[in-house]
């Protein structure tokens, strides 16, 4: 079986938007501002965007709130490049959209009952999985609730997350509740490297570990090594 490239399916539909001239409603699950800052910059021209930040996962509260408030900060930045007409720097142009944010519920106990069983998995199994089934299944729900035309996520920026897996949860997800996913591998074509810039560029807080308390315990345990 050939392997798909998500970034290459991604760019033909974005090619076929272009040339009916719309802009489909986007609902963007993100993770942190540093993997939405470089998604955002590439999609704000060909959609309109809302964030959606549910991450449950994030079992610290004090984390929680840091990392959502970065999130609003960073779309408050871009929002005002749009209004000013100001790119200087940015790989985006005059078709670039101001972008909504929307906040789902923060229930650490739902994460808990969604990776039970799973917790001693190591970073990138089992656990993971069932994470990131929980984060999308809820994407897929908000989005067909409020008419998105397409629901995808930055989790796919991180070359710690496997693209084909977070691609196929997705459109399963959005097959049980009739909305589309949209086809992704935002790490490619040195999407990672210009997050990174771009985090410098906005002086984003980048934690080091993915958010939920088994990966900073992991996290922690390497660092004694």
């Amino acid at each position: 079986m050939n392997k798909v490239n998500y970034a290459k399916e991604l760019e033909k539909k974005i090619l076929k938007f272009r040339e009916e001239n719309r802009y489909p409603k986007l609902l963007l699950h993100a993770c942190c501002a540093p993997c939405s800052s470089y998604c955002l910059e590439y999609l704000r021209q060909y959609f309109a965007i809302t964030v959606f930040f549910y991450n449950p996962n994030i079992m610290n509260e004090t984390e929680y709130r840091k990392r959502v408030d970065e999130e609003k900060r960073l779309i408050a930045e871009y929002n005002r490049q749009v209004e000013e007409h100001c790119f200087d720097g940015m790989n985006s142009d005059e078709n670039a959209r101001k972008i909504e944010i929307l906040e789902g519920d923060y229930i650490v106990s739902d994460y808990l009952k969604a990776i039970k069983g799973f917790e001693s998995c190591p970073e990138g199994g089992d656990r993971c999985t069932k994470c990131f089934e929980l984060r999308l299944e809820e994407s897929a729900k908000v989005a067909a609730k409020n008419g998105f035309e397409f629901f995808t996520t930055t989790l796919t920026i991180s070359p710690l997350k496997d693209a084909e897996r977070l691609n196929r949860i997705g459109q399963e997800m959005g097959e049980n509740h009739n909305v589309s996913f949209l086809p992704s591998d935002f790490k490619k074509k040195e999407g990672y490297k210009r997050s990174i810039e771009l985090s410098h560029k906005f002086g984003l807080y980048r934690q080091d570990f993915c958010g939920c308390e088994f990966s900073r315990q992991e996290r922690e345990a390497s660092k004694c090594l």
